[in-house]
């Protein structure tokens, strides 16, 4: 079918094509990063936002303001288009829109698990939900006491349902466990959205499949990173790696061994697009991975931007506007809590 999208894509998915190439046009600039550095206080953190796309969420907000409530109504625009075009997709997009939001599903899931074990109120949990994860019996979480009890009265009726059938092995919920729980969920989730992605063809196969095992690849190099010095064994780790990707299957082999952070380098460097990454981080600079994976993640989702008549442009505009998000909250935090100093320092800029 590659080659051919252009005969009848229009038909179904044309509209909503436009709709969301011209949602990325409202996406901040580098001078609109610019100005918001500059702010002096929250209030004019809003006053900037309010000549954007985010105005009509933010204009009514009283003084004084908090970092959580830029974000959380920044949050609400994101939703809110996203409802719009999952309102308006027919299938095989509206099944592909509707992948996009499990990851935020299983974040949630193990956001209540945890909160749980803890002993948090329910209701204090569910508003830092992530509101494209949620569904109906979310709130029904907090009654399970094992994973068995987790998957029978809530998750059978989700569309975590196949994934999460993989993580009954332990009847006890612990944070070790809840950990392991979240990233094999996140292995057969990113795998099956492969596997859906290979079957569409054409360009949004060959672009979803690129920006996939991108995304497969960066969690085997965090699984890694976090699990040195754990109980991890790495016949562990390597069970959480997906089966697919740049790095599958020789370098996950060579992550499965490594024990520092410089071993994950000299594994990597072997891989050119991630020898560029690791190149920007001096040795002990860790810390600094994230910021460079999101970097090398915006220019590889602008770039889906580039080809037309595929369905890669909607999934990239959602990336990208939480992206954005991130970034806003960052900037507010650094200027509420007067660290002017650091605020370029985890700011990701997109055009």
């Amino acid at each position: 079918m590659y080659g051919w999208e252009m005969l009848s894509f229009n038909i179904h998915d044309g509209f909503l094509e436009a709709i969301v190439r011209g949602n990325r046009s409202g996406l901040l600039t580098a001078s609109d990063y610019n100005n918001l550095c500059q702010c002096e206080n929250l209030d004019d953190v809003k006053m900037h936002l309010t000549a954007t796309e985010y105005g009509p969420y933010l204009q009514n907000e009283p003084s004084p303001l908090h970092t959580t409530t830029i974000v959380e109504k920044c949050t609400l625009k994101l939703v809110d288009e996203y409802k719009h075009m999952l309102c308006q997709a027919t299938e095989p997009l509206s099944t592909f829109l509707q992948y996009i939001t499990y990851g935020h599903m299983i974040d949630n899931v193990v956001l209540i698990v945890t909160g749980t074990l803890h002993e948090r109120d329910v209701n204090e949990l569910l508003e830092k939900c992530h509101p494209l994860g949620m569904f109906d019996s979310i709130a029904s979480l907090a009654v399970a006491q094992n994973m068995r009890e987790l998957y029978r009265l809530v998750l059978v009726d989700t569309p975590l349902a196949p994934y999460f059938s993989e993580c009954i092995t332990s009847e006890d919920l612990d944070d070790m466990n809840i950990e392991i729980m979240r990233n094999t969920l996140y292995k057969a989730y990113l795998e099956d959205f492969y596997k859906f992605c290979q079957k569409l063809g054409g360009a949004t196969a060959e672009i979803m499949c690129d920006l996939l095992s991108f995304e497969a690849d960066r969690r085997a190099v965090n699984i890694t990173i976090n699990s040195i010095g754990t109980e991890l064994t790495r016949d562990d780790r390597r069970r959480l790696y997906s089966n697919f990707g740049l790095l599958y299957p020789y370098g996950h082999e060579e992550l499965a061994v490594c024990e520092d952070v410089d071993q994950v380098r000299g594994a990597m460097e072997k891989y050119p697009p991630y020898q560029s990454i690791f190149a920007k981080i001096s040795y002990g600079e860790s810390q600094m991975l994230d910021k460079a994976f999101y970097e090398e993640e915006v220019r590889r989702l602008c770039l889906s931007f580039e080809q037309q008549f595929h369905y890669a442009v909607f999934f990239a505009y959602i990336r990208l506007r939480e992206q954005e998000i991130r970034n806003l909250m960052w900037i507010s935090e650094c200027v509420a809590q007067n660290q002017k100093n650091r605020v370029h320092d985890s700011v990701v800029f997109m055009f």
